[in-house]
């Protein structure tokens, strides 16, 4: 897809209609684009948004962004971040805007919405063998020589399933070994002589091209940093040996990818040990949950907190909604619940109260389980609550908080909405 066209794509995002389909958007401005309604900077607070309502930070988000690219610039790591975190191709734009070699993405349908929105390079971190989403693969790479498409294999028998599906190509579509992460973890192959059958099998085949290996060390069973380094170390070790057999050969290029968004620090420790191959290396790194950060999981395992010298990241995202019950001095209840909020990892939790215009932290006030449409709030005696105050919610685990809201303002500091970022699950 040519940059004119992709820039397009995503201009038209600001084209759309804001109607029924958008929660949380005011009422009133039914009709208008969303461009429109960027445009009018309405305040989260005063401009007649209404209740549950998410918004990102403009300036954590910013941050974000800024902060992974120089990361990964100063360890000399290529940087894939995983989109389907977001789903937003306006975020996936601004990632590569700030250094990113690409987008890594896990289905087909994912692979659809990024080359719809003009994204050229694509690591898709599952082994394919959807014989209709693998013709869709190739009949994009046969129709545009800029298109870099690379997945994983991790069975013979996905290398077989995928030769069948291509038959006919003209380009070949390249593929990296998964390495397992360990016995009982998820995906990948088990074992180096299982790697080497199937490597064997792809050099079988014209339909496929090996470039490389990869995986995902937050698989690591009871993973701590001598576990993960460990297999860090089998993975670096596996392409250096694929390489020695010359299992490379013809080459511009040998992938070499793992990175989640827990371990990163052992990823780039890691590949800096990388020694020189036949051809140059290109350090993949995929995380992803980077982009939002959030205020439990992520809070609690970002790599950050080993190496502060590196910078922190911050939460981007705040649920607000508003108090609609107070029937004890004990207990309140919001109008957020599981439709709105992620709660696969953690509960949201309480950060700060807005009444008559001004905020305050929510001293005193903790989330205690969610129903579809209602937050439980258990609230102790210094807690100052009433119905119809706002109630700002931090978050764990940003890919379930992403999914759950189709248009998402963009919030600065002050409340003004500044953008909307779509995103299609």
């Amino acid at each position: 897809m040519p940059a004119d066209t992709a820039a397009e794509s995503l201009a038209r995002l600001a084209a759309e209609r804001v109607d029924h389909r958008f929660k949380g958007l005011p009422p009133d401005a039914d009709g208008l684009t969303v461009g429109e309604l960027a445009a009018q900077r309405r305040n989260l607070f005063t401009g007649g948004f209404a209740t549950p309502v998410l918004a990102l930070s403009a300036e954590r988000l910013e941050h974000n962004l800024k902060l992974m690219e120089t990361y990964a610039a100063r360890h000399g790591l290529a940087f894939a971040p995983h989109g389907k975190t977001s789903m937003a191709p306006q975020l996936f734009q601004r990632q590569i805007e700030h250094g990113a070699w690409g987008i890594t993405l896990a289905v087909p349908h994912q692979v659809r919405v990024a080359r719809a929105f003009g994204t050229r390079r694509v690591f898709l971190a599952n082994e394919l063998v959807d014989a209709a989403a693998l013709r869709w693969i190739s009949a994009e790479l046969d129709a545009d020589p800029d298109f870099r498409f690379i997945c994983y294999v991790d069975s013979v028998r996905g290398v077989e399933l995928m030769d069948a599906a291509l038959r006919g190509a003209a380009r070949p579509v390249d593929v990296v070994v998964e390495l397992a992460a360990g016995e009982g973890a998820r995906t990948g192959v088990r074992t180096e002589a299982q790697c080497a059958a199937v490597a064997d099998a792809v050099a079988a085949t014209r339909t496929l091209r090996l470039v490389g290996v990869a995986g995902y060390e937050g698989e690591v069973p009871e993973a701590d940093p001598e576990r993960v380094t460990a297999w860090l170390r089998r993975l670096v070790a596996l392409a250096a040996d694929f390489d020695k057999a010359g299992r490379f050969a013809g080459l511009d290029e040998i992938v070499v990818s793992a990175g989640g968004s827990a371990w990163f620090d052992a990823v780039a420790e890691v590949f800096a040990e990388i020694p020189e191959l036949s051809r140059p290396v290109l350090k993949l790194l995929r995380s992803g949950a980077y982009v939002s950060h959030d205020d439990g999981h992520y809070r609690k395992l970002t790599p950050f907190n080993r190496v502060p010298e590196e910078g922190a990241l911050e939460p981007a995202f705040r649920l607000w909604a508003q108090v609609v019950s107070r029937p004890s001095a004990e207990q309140a209840f919001v109008n957020a619940g599981k439709r709105d909020a992620a709660y696969d990892l953690d509960l949201p939790f309480a950060q700060a109260i807005r009444r008559d215009g001004a905020e305050r932290p929510a001293t005193g006030v903790s989330v205690t389980a969610l129903s579809d449409q209602h937050a439980w709030l258990s609230t102790t005696p210094e807690a100052d609550l009433e119905v119809g105050d706002w109630v700002g919610l931090g978050l764990s685990h940003p890919c379930t908080s992403f999914d759950k809201w189709q248009l998402i303002p963009v919030a600065e500091a002050d409340g003004t909405v500044v953008d909307y970022v779509r995103t299609f699950f």
